[in-house]
């Protein structure tokens, strides 16, 4: 008796968990930056793509901001796009990149309406290192620094 009432918690539990679709190999992504401009990650071909969600509330997130925008600028084969994943007024996060500037464009996606072709990040920040056949070349949970950058796309 105690086996099955343990397979009907089990089978429960699974039932409840939610459902991931698998993260296509080369996803899309088309967004309108906070600058008003349209972005397209399948325009950014034949360069190394940073595809970074961060909160301005994250304090990791904060702190890997700087090196992460160094590295594009001192790499002109990396572009990065900033996804600020957070259900904020935009103009609150422009007032923080007034204070905290990157060299990339920033883009918000709000929880209500994910990315169709990115995982939903399960803690911020989230890193997809894009490699330039517009593949997933690595995935990083957690901050990341321009070493690991460097390791990762082996210059």
């Amino acid at each position: 008796m105690k086996l099955f009432a343990s397979s009907l918690l089990l089978a429960a539990c699974l039932l409840a968990a939610p459902v991931y679709a698998a993260m296509p190999t080369q996803p899309s992504l088309k967004v309108t930056t906070l600058d008003g401009k349209p972005y397209d990650l399948a325009a950014q071909r034949g360069h190394w793509v940073i595809v970074n969600f961060w909160a301005t509330w994250c304090v990791p997130c904060i702190k890997e901001l700087p090196g992460i925008s160094q590295f594009v600028k001192a790499h002109p084969n990396v572009s990065a796009i900033g996804v600020a994943y957070e259900d904020t007024d935009p103009s609150d996060i422009r007032a923080f990149l007034d204070k905290h500037p990157v060299s990339f464009p920033v883009a918000q996606v709000t929880m209500d309406k994910p990315l169709t072709d990115f995982d939903e990040p399960r803690g911020l920040p989230t890193t997809y290192l894009i490699g330039p056949d517009g593949k997933v070349a690595k995935h990083f949970m957690g901050p990341i620094t321009p070493a690991v950058l460097d390791a990762a796309i082996g210059k």
